[in-house]
């Protein structure tokens, strides 16, 4: 991409935001740093994370799921409109979002539309990332590029593609499990933990368990819960609760003996799940004589692209009247 697109819209292209992930082992490390700046993390936790991601040969596949994602919405926009490009930008490894803000820049990209591929809103899943990318904007200006502005979707949480998506993976999951226990098997869905201090906590969980409760019905399933994975903070913080291992030990000691876990909280099948839940939930139902099934995350499932490729065109159509809100500019940094 190399030239500024051809179109009438008010905006040049599509910014899909991600988290990133290592690609080798020696990334593991640097990796990590980047993901705790500014976070008190014990060391041994790190080291354990580390250790997480070495399992998997220092590889995490959202990298190449991310890029899925955006060539499934690439696609669709191309088919059926606005045909603007899509670039990805991570966070946390490459492609960073300096470099992919530089690269939309010389490209002649002014105004973007914004999607960070986390579907429930707190500081950690979204406002981090919009403050980064704020952060790249002003290193973009800096470095005596023009700006390209920003201006990200509305909540999708609730949207009937998303649901539908997540409920056609727990009912593949529901189906993978033996016939005579799939009647009374609970879906329990998961979602990172983040620290009940945190800008946005209650925002975040109400509304993980709007999305819970709108798959559980398409589902028909009444029998469903919502749990917490993933924590990485001092254990004398609270934290979202509960635990999903301790939730496990817990519904098993009351007769839970099948169990669908569906990481809603994830729109990829990232180190974090692979980990945290065919790992080691596994374990803990293994010596609990629970019959496990993970569900998919949505990954590159049609009716996610769609998904997204809708909200993109309703924020196109949010600002077809006119250019978008100075709330998209960068704010100038305080004075020293």
């Amino acid at each position: 991409m190399t030239t500024r697109p051809a179109t009438s819209a008010p905006f040049d292209a599509v910014l899909l935001v991600s988290f990133g992930g290592p690609q080798g082992l020696d990334d593991i490390r640097p990796f990590l740093a980047n993901v705790l700046r500014g976070r008190r993390v014990p060391p041994d936790r790190v080291e354990e994370v580390a250790r997480h991601y070495e399992r998997f040969g220092g590889v995490s596949p959202i990298t190449r799921l991310t890029r899925w994602q955006a060539a499934g919405l690439q696609e669709r926009l191309d088919r059926d409109g606005p045909p603007l490009p899509v670039y990805v930008g991570m966070r946390n490894w490459h492609p960073f979002l300096a470099d992919t803000l530089r690269e939309m820049a010389e490209a002649g990209v002014r105004r973007a539309v914004g999607l960070i591929l986390a579907g429930f809103r707190s500081w950690s899943s979204c406002g981090q990332y919009r403050d980064n990318v704020l952060a790249a904007r002003r290193e973009l200006r800096a470095s005596g590029h023009p700006d390209v502005e920003v201006c990200y979707v509305g909540d999708w949480h609730a949207h009937d593609r998303f649901i539908e998506a997540w409920a056609a993976r727990a009912a593949a999951a529901l189906g993978a499990l033996p016939a005579s226990e799939r009647g009374r098997a609970r879906v329990v869905f998961t979602a990172h933990s983040i620290p009940l201090g945190m800008a946005g906590a209650e925002t975040y969980r109400g509304q993980l368990a709007a999305s819970a409760r709108l798959v559980a019905e398409r589902l028909g399933r009444p029998d469903w819960a919502l749990v917490f994975q993933s924590r990485s903070g001092r254990p004398q913080d609270p934290w979202l609760e509960p635990d999903v291992c301790d939730y496990l030990r817990t519904a098993a000691a009351d007769g839970l003996d099948a169990v669908v876990l569906c990481p809603l909280g994830f729109v990829a099948d990232h180190v974090e799940v692979l980990y945290d839940l065919d790992v080691e939930a596994a374990e803990v139902c293994a010596e609990l004589g629970v019959t496990m099934r993970r569900a998919a995350a949505v990954n590159d499932d049609p009716r996610f692209l769609d998904m997204m490729a809708d909200v993109v065109r309703s924020t196109v159509d949010r600002y077809r009247g006119g250019r978008p809100l100075p709330i998209c500019a960068v704010p100038e940094p305080p004075a020293a």
